[in-house]
């Protein structure tokens, strides 16, 4: 594919001004509709070509209230950080439009520049290929991405820099790069071009023109919004549900061996979660009443309340409607947390918005490769992801159902929507089959614990845990 460098027939500065701001009001108003959309533009180029002052001249051509900016100079891609984690807290919710001016690009850019083994051409496309898959996803979830770049000679950046003084200078290499170095230069335009082929590439030699081409670019955009799938073209092929979750072990742990094994393993777990340099991520799904809770409690009984978060998922709040469904779980991901547990999880997706009906199909059928894709990203960045599915009988969930409503201190467990839940048992168990199949993946396995017995459930998650800590 050729670059982008279509001619554009130039306006007044009054009617692009107009039309753009129409446009913009036009993309705000789709908030809450079923055709809503917000827009990324990622902004990258060649040193003291323009990109501020055209960035500067959209924002006033623009109502700047709804054109927000954000602006970091190029970061080094961490190993133990995925690409898009800096980012994700400023993906735009829906109706909003948002300037990074420095982005997963840049950073790849001065990585591959300023690192140099293991960094090759070969990992430099292998984080393309990754980049374009989120990009995909962001898309797929409302939010389109606009690329451009803004390029310049050799021979005129030359001249911009002689006539900058010496102050400006020293921050122009602020970016780790000497703009005066030609091989440097010539690295940089081999590199963006592996990438650029689908971005608009601006020829900065005439600034008067630069920023309406960037301008009418980003105005074409926001008029010819793409229209995304409402409907599944592929026939769905229901996964046959696993024997272990039609009937799960009715053998019971005696009470003192549990506690003695118990007592041994929390211990183990609590060591095997420590390790430095590793982030571990643990993951709860299962039935109602499937012993979730008890199980998280055993995991932690032994670490700090200092080490670990512990996340109770429920219904997205409106705010976290308004964006990708995983933006909600991309920005739970702290750095500084090593430990984090999930009580329900971005699986949400295709189990209870599948099961009620609060995803389309196109939405939960495709969550499964996006999810994959999450779950890879993590597994890449030396964070170990460890998913539970929780299975119990239906005799027993109403056996514990009532327990839990003549247990003053376990009331606030059952509610009404429990009891309706039940009515659609079958439904969550072929959701459930069809999540096991299509996500257990070697990097991110599913450990199914179908039992009726919580002692025996919960020796079963802590061994299973240390095993895929390589902790047994």
């Amino acid at each position: 594919m050729s670059e982008n460098k279509t001619e554009i027939k130039l306006d007044t500065p009054e009617d692009l001004s107009l039309q753009l701001i129409e446009a913009q009001y036009g993309l705000k108003d789709t908030r809450g509709k079923k055709n809503a959309k917000s827009v990324v533009i990622l902004v990258s180029g060649i040193e003291l070509a323009g990109k501020g002052e055209a960035v500067k001249q959209l924002r006033e051509w623009v109502d700047p209230r709804y054109l927000k900016v954000k602006a970091d100079p190029p970061n080094l891609i961490e190993p133990t950080t995925p690409f898009w984690q800096p980012y994700a807290k400023f993906i735009p919710a829906e109706g909003q439009m948002i300037v990074l001016f420095g982005n997963w690009y840049s950073d790849l850019l001065n990585t591959a520049l300023h690192v140099s083994k293991p960094f090759d051409d070969t990992m430099f496309d292998a984080y393309l290929e990754q980049m374009q898959a989120f990009e995909q996803d962001l898309k797929n979830n409302h939010v389109d991405v606009v690329k451009v770049w803004f390029d310049l000679s050799w021979k005129s950046l030359q001249k911009r820099l002689d006539k900058m003084d010496e102050s400006e200078q020293r921050w122009h290499k602020l970016h780790g790069l000497d703009w005066r170095n030609k091989k440097q230069y010539d690295n940089v335009q081999r590199l963006r071009q592996r990438f650029t082929n689908d971005w608009l590439v601006v020829d900065c030699e005439d600034e008067a023109n630069r920023d309406q081409m960037f301008a009418q670019h980003i105005l074409k955009h926001l008029k010819h919004l793409p229209n995304h799938p409402v409907k599944v073209r592929s026939k769905w092929q229901q996964a046959i549900i696993p024997d272990a979750l039609l009937r799960p072990d009715e053998t019971a742990l005696e009470k003192d061996e549990y506690k003695a094994e118990l007592k041994k393993l929390t211990k183990k777990v609590a060591n095997a979660l420590r390790v430095e340099g590793r982030q571990t991520i643990i993951v709860f799904e299962g039935m109602d009443a499937a012993g979730k809770g008890g199980a998280i409690k055993r995991i932690v009984k032994k670490l700090d309340p200092r080490e670990y978060g512990i996340y109770n998922i429920s219904a997205p709040e409106k705010y976290e409607l308004a964006r990708p469904y995983l933006w909600r779980f991309w920005t739970k991901l702290l750095d500084e947390e090593t430990i984090s547990i999930f009580d329900r999880s971005w699986y949400g997706r295709v189990l209870v918005e599948r099961v009620e009906g609060f995803a389309s199909d196109v939405e939960w059928k495709r969550a499964y490769d996006e999810i994959n894709r999450f779950e890879k990203d993590l597994s890449d960045t030396q964070t170990v992801v460890v998913k539970f599915w929780l299975a119990i009988s239906k005799d027993e969930q109403e056996q514990r159902f009532k327990a839990r409503e003549e247990t003053p201190h376990k009331r606030f467990k059952i509610t009404e929507e429990d009891w309706r839940n039940r009515g659609r048992w079958d439904d969550y168990l072929n959701a459930a089959a069809d999540m096991l199949q299509r996500t257990s993946t070697d990097y991110a396995p599913w450990h199914v614990i179908a039992t009726n017995d919580k002692y025996s459930a919960r020796i079963q998650i802590l061994k299973a845990l240390l095993k895929q800590l390589k902790a047994d």
